[in-house]
C-alpha cells in the first residue's frame, strides 16, 4: 500500500541565490548525483529525489538556507543545469521548472521521447496528472508554481513540485516516484513536504475510492463538477479520507538561525570526531590530496552521508548545513574555500572511480562508516555553541560569504 512518507513546514523566502553559490551548487550537486549513479544507479537517484527529507538535507549540504522553500527552486535549477549538460552520459534529464518553465514540461518530455523511444504521451500524462492531483484533487490551500519532472532513459521518473499559500506565507513541496505509483488517483505520493494545517481534503486516499466513483458519476467526469462537490463531500464523510502521514515528519521553523534543538548533536558530534580526531592512516588516500585538512573532512563526511546514508539519517536536515553553511549566514557564512575543496576532492574520487581506481571513493564511503561507528560506540555530543563559535571565528580564513556580500 502506498503511503505518504511525511510532511515538513517550509517558510517562504524571497530573494535570489548569488551566482557564486549557484555555480557551486550546480557543481557539487551534480557530483553527488554522479556518485549516486556510480554506486547505486539511476533508480536510486530518483528514489532519493522523491524523499522529502533527503531532498531537504541535500539542499542544506549545498549551502542553501537549511529550512526555506527556496531549497526546492535553487536545488532543482542547479540540478537542471548540471545534469542536463551530461544527460546522455547520466541517462537522466530534468524537465520543467518554475512559472513559465513548468508549462514547458510536456514539450520537453515529447522531445526526449522522440530521442529515446519512450512513450511521450504517457510521460506527458504523468506530468499533467501529478500536477492536477496536487492542485485540484488535494485541496490543501497551496497553488502550484513549480513543477519538475526528472526522467531516466529507462522510463523511470520522479516529480518534485511546490505550491504556495500566500495568506500564510508558507509552501508545500510534493514528491512523486514512478516506482511507487500504482494509481494516479489512489495514494500516489512518495511524500508531501509542507506546513501541517490539520485536516485537508484528499481524494487520493485509498478510503476515498467510493467517493471518487460517486463524484465521477454525479459530475460526469467534469473537473468543475468535482471541485463544486468538494465541500459537501468533506461534510458528509466527516474527514474520513484526510491525509495520513507516516513517520517521516519534520517541522522546519520560521527562524533563520540554526538552533541546538534543530540538530541531532550526537550525530554532529560523530561528524566532528571523524574529521578532527581520526587517525591520519584511516583516510590516507584522501589526506594525500593537496590542501585537505580537518575542516574539509567535516564537509566531506556530511557529503558522504548524503550519498551513502539510509533514510533514517535525514530527520534533522539542519545538521547538513554544517558542511557548507548557508547563504543567509546561518548557521555560518558559506566557507567558499572549503566548498571548493569539497568539489575538487569529490570530483577527483569520481574521476578515478571511472578509471577503476576506487581508493578515494572507498575512502569517502569510509568517512560515513567511521562516523556511524563513533556515534554508536563513543556517544559524542557536539558542543553546539562552541562549534558555531569555531566556524565563525575561522569564517574569514575559510572564505566565508553570504548573499549580503
Amino acid at each position: 500500500m502506498i503511503k505518504r512518507t511525511g510532511h515538513a513546514d517550509l517558510p517562504l523566502h524571497t530573494g535570489t541565490v548569488p551566482q557564486w553559490l549557484a555555480d557551486r551548487m550546480r557543481d557539487l550537486g551534480t557530483e553527488i548525483i554522479e556518485a549516486l549513479l556510480i554506486d547505486y544507479g539511476k533508480k536510486e537517484v530518483l528514489a532519493r529525489l522523491s524523499d522529502p527529507l533527503w531532498f531537504q538535507s541535500f539542499g542544506a549540504v549545498l549551502g542553501m538556507d537549511w529550512h526555506s522553500s527556496g531549497i526546492t527552486t535553487s536545488v532543482m535549477y542547479a540540478l537542471k543545469r548540471g545534469i542536463n549538460a551530461r544527460a546522455r552520459e547520466f541517462g537522466l534529464c530534468v524537465c520543467g521548472g518554475r512559472g513559465k518553465y513548468s508549462r514547458r514540461t510536456p514539450e520537453e518530455l515529447l522531445y526526449l521521447a522522440d530521442h529515446t523511444g519512450l512513450d511521450g504521451d504517457a510521460l506527458v500524462r504523468a506530468s499533467k496528472l501529478s500536477a492536477k492531483i496536487d492542485n485540484t484533487a488535494v485541496q490543501d490551500g497551496f497553488q502550484l508554481y513549480q513543477h519538475n519532472f526528472i526522467l531516466s532513459d529507462q522510463g523511470d521518473w520522479a516529480v518534485v513540485q511546490q505550491g504556495m499559500n500566500t495568506a500564510t506565507k508558507t509552501a508545500r513541496r510534493y514528491h512523486w516516484s514512478s516506482a511507487t505509483v500504482r494509481s494516479f488517483v489512489e495514494e500516489p505520493h512518495s511524500g508531501v513536504t509542507g506546513e501541517n494545517k490539520g485536516l485537508i481534503l484528499n481524494l487520493t486516499d485509498e478510503s476515498a475510492k467510493s467517493t471518487r466513483d460517486a463524484i465521477l458519476e454525479d459530475a460526469c467526469a467534469s473537473p468543475d463538477g468535482v471541485v463544486k462537490n468538494f465541500t459537501q463531500i468533506m461534510e458528509l464523510t466527516n474527514g474520513s479520507f484526510i491525509t495520513q502521514n507516516t513517520g517521516r515528519n519534520a517541522v522546519l521553523p520560521s527562524h533563520h538561525e540554526v538552533k541546538r534543538e534543530d540538530v541531532n548533536t550526537k550525530r554532529l558530534g560523530a561528524v566532528l570526531a571523524t574529521a578532527y580526531e581520526s587517525q591520519p592512516k584511516d583516510f590516507e588516500s584522501l589526506l594525500l590530496t593537496p590542501g585537505l585538512g580537518p575542516r574539509t573532512l567535516q564537509s566531506l563526511t556530511l557529503v558522504s552521508e548524503v550519498i551513502h546514508g539510509t533514510p533514517s539519517r535525514f530527520t534533522d536536515p539542519a545538521r547538513f548545513s554544517f558542511a557548507h553553511g548557508g547563504k543567509d549566514g546561518h548557521p555560518f557564512p558559506v566557507p567558499t574555500k572549503i566548498y571548493d575543496e569539497s568539489i575538487r576532492v569529490l570530483g577527483q574520487s569520481i574521476e578515478k572511480a571511472r578509471l577503476g581506481y576506487k581508493d578515494k571513493s572507498e575512502c569517502l564511503r569510509r568517512l560515513h562508516a567511521t562516523a556511524l561507528e563513533i556515534e554508536a560506540n563513543c556517544m559524542p555530543e557536539a558542543d553546539f555553541d562552541a562549534t558555531l563559535r569555531h566556524e565563525r571565528e575561522h569564517s574569514r580564513e575559510w572564505g566565508g560569504r553570504t548573499c549580503m556580500d
